[in-house]
């Protein structure tokens, strides 16, 4: 009895560590802190100056699987009928995407949620697909992962995940790094399949000798206590304070999955159920300005600066604001806005369009 059970404990810890050296196979680990490479695709991209003008976009294009579906994912228990998109709904959301960004023609985009060898989008390079239609607007770029494995064994996914935060520039970028920021508490098994957010930055810069940071994030959407939203907005203020302290100009952009002041109550009871009352985002907002303001996205006005339309039957158009921009006080804001009207069926986010004034040379 003894051998026997000396053989079954023994067969136990090779399946255990066969299967353990599986799952750290097929899955992902950044680092902390990585540098990034820049591409750069024309002889030179012009140099930001200091005082000018700069106009910022940040869109969530969910994958380019546009309004057509409710995914597994959409609804609170996991049972939305959709797994996929089709690839012809994908190359019209492609179409679109390109349409807005090319009328916008912003400075800098930051895009997130666009995928890369990805069961869910048929393996596509999004953002190669993209670049292919901007190439003639933005010749710098930097991206980064928020989500990889080569195989995730949920049955609405089984197989591979990969998806990235994108930022585009009609300006130089000298640097990018990605920076990991605190993951959702889990099992040791389940943490090696799940995103791990981030925060992509960009330095740009000016002709004076200063910098621009630039950021680019999309941070946890899960329920209060599963999330590490409040870890990742700490995470994210220390850096934008590190910054302010160096006198380094910044502005970052993304998906906060995070509401403003005053919209909790405004949502369904059944639609609160992710959120927190006591939103984390103050955590940034009581420190630095927003766009939208909290006067703009709970004001009389507040239908014009909803950026989420949730991929929901019961739900006729947008009804909270997820996204944002963030900026120093050293840069001044001219004007903003949300771009409803023409983008409602391109994704579940809207973009977020804004122009600055970067600070004067010293």
């Amino acid at each position: 009895m003894t051998r026997l059970l000396r053989i079954t404990l023994l067969s136990l810890l090779i399946i255990a560590g066969l299967l353990t050296a599986l799952i750290y196979s097929l899955t992902w680990r950044p680092a902390d802190k990585e540098t990034l490479p820049v591409s750069c695709v024309a002889p030179r991209a012009p140099t930001l100056l200091p005082g000018q003008a700069l106009k910022v976009m940040t869109w969530n294009v969910q994958y380019l699987a546009g309004k057509n579906y409710v995914f597994w994912y959409d609804t609170a228990d996991g049972s939305g009928p959709d797994d996929r998109p089709t690839v012809e709904d994908m190359a019209s959301s492609l179409d679109e995407v390109a349409r807005v960004i090319r009328d916008e023609h912003p400075d800098i985009l930051l895009l997130q949620e666009l995928d890369e060898g990805a069961k869910s989008s048929h393996y596509q390079d999004q953002v190669a697909l993209l670049q292919e239609r901007l190439v003639d607007l933005y010749p710098c770029s930097a991206q980064a992962f928020d989500w990889k494995a080569d195989f995730v064994p949920n049955l609405h996914i089984f197989g591979s995940v990969g998806r990235k935060l994108v930022t585009l520039s009609r300006y130089q970028i000298e640097h990018a790094e990605r920076l990991q920021l605190p993951v959702s508490p889990a099992n040791f098994i389940s943490r090696q399949f799940q995103p791990r957010p981030a925060l992509l930055l960009t330095y740009l810069p000016l002709s004076d000798g200063g910098q621009l940071a630039v950021l680019n994030t999309r941070l946890d959407g899960n329920m209060p206590g599963r999330s590490a939203v409040q870890a990742q907005a700490k995470a994210t203020v220390k850096l934008l304070d590190k910054f302010e302290g160096r006198g380094t100009p910044w502005l970052i952009g993304g998906d906060f999955n995070l509401l403003p002041l005053g919209q909790f109550l405004r949502l369904d009871a059944v639609k609160r159920g992710q959120y927190s009352p006591d939103s984390e985002l103050h955590l940034l907002w009581d420190k630095y300005p927003m766009i939208p303001s909290n006067s703009e996205s709970s004001g009389i006005d507040r239908e014009k600066w909803l950026t989420n339309f949730p991929n929901d039957p019961s739900v006729e158009g947008p009804d909270r604001t997820l996204d944002y921009l963030f900026y120093s006080p050293r840069i001044k804001r001219v004007e903003a806005k949300v771009r409803q009207e023409d983008t409602l069926r391109i994704s579940n986010h809207l973009p977020v369009i804004a122009r600055f004034l970067l600070p004067a040379a010293q």
